[in-house]
């Protein structure tokens, strides 16, 4: 190393320790809150994992074949549908289908809960967003991997941290979709609605958010796919679900059990990108 580089070597910059100082307060402090999140998430996940399980599985198949219809009205969709979840069931993995389907469903329920407000406030406030540009930045390229270790820190082990993991991951999605939808709301629609004597509420519900929804859904659907490419990492610290046999069959080098695993993640992405999509 050159004098020069070895002089700004020599002054390192402690991030990593500052970091590990700040979590060790967090967790010396508010373990209790931390705990209290993570055994609350894990008894609502788990429940409905077990009412989902309660019911026969060709019921569930079902009841997912006719609301596909009923969202898209599509007969080949609801039959595709119903086609994709018995050949997961063919491949004996519904118990990790359905574990990884409540934990893509909720994280991206609470993606959108987050994301989305978010997104109509950046979007009226340009200041706002421009804070909020460099954050949504980090959390889209920091390796996937580096998110475990404070979430590990401070949740455990679980389908909770893997939740927390998969929501961080996915939220930016839906906060630059709906800042896209809600700012490219043309003009003269807006200048409409005020000149009828539309309220700032009213012009977001009746104006800008009907505009906007079909960029909304495209984030809706991003998002669904962001949380199933965490499945894998989910499972790596406690989540269950199709990334446990996926993490097996790598580490014994198991070619069919990985393909199995595999196929059910991608017949599961696509039951859920197809059903998600606004119908046009």
């Amino acid at each position: 190393m050159d004098p020069v580089s070895s002089l700004i070597a020599s002054a390192k910059i402690p991030v990593g320790r500052w970091g590990k100082a700040f979590f060790d307060f967090l967790t010396r402090n508010f373990e209790w809150l931390f705990d209290s999140i993570a055994n609350g998430l894990t008894v609502i996940l788990d429940g409905l994992v077990d009412f989902l399980l309660w019911f026969p599985p060709v019921v569930v198949v079902a009841a997912v074949g006719l609301l596909a219809w009923r969202l898209q009205r599509s007969v080949k969709l609801g039959l595709g549908v119903a086609i994709g979840l018995l050949f997961i069931i063919n491949q004996g993995l519904w118990k990790e289908t359905v574990e990884t389907l409540v934990l893509v469903v909720a994280a991206a329920a609470a993606s959108m809960a987050i994301g989305v407000p978010i997104g109509i406030w950046a979007a009226h406030n340009q200041r706002a967003y421009r804070i909020l540009q460099p954050v949504l930045d980090l959390m889209q390229t920091m390796p996937t991997f580096v998110y475990l270790i404070p979430v590990l820190i401070l949740f455990g082990l679980g389908i909770a941290p893997g939740l927390i993991v998969t929501v961080i991951f996915a939220a930016p999605a839906p906060i630059r979709l709906t800042y896209l939808g809600i700012t490219s709301v043309p003009k003269p629609m807006l200048e409409a609605g005020e000149a009828f004597g539309a309220t700032r509420r009213q012009l977001l519900w009746k104006v800008e958010l009907p505009a906007a929804l079909p960029t909304i859904m495209a984030g809706l659907t991003q998002c669904i796919m962001l949380c199933l490419s965490m499945v894998v990492i989910a499972a790596l610290i406690g989540a269950n679900g199709l990334g446990k046999p996926v993490v097996r069959a790598l580490n014994s080098v198991n070619i069919p059990l990985g393909l199995e695993a595999g196929l059910a993640i991608v017949v599961l992405a696509i039951i859920l990108d197809r059903i998600s999509r606004v119908r046009t």
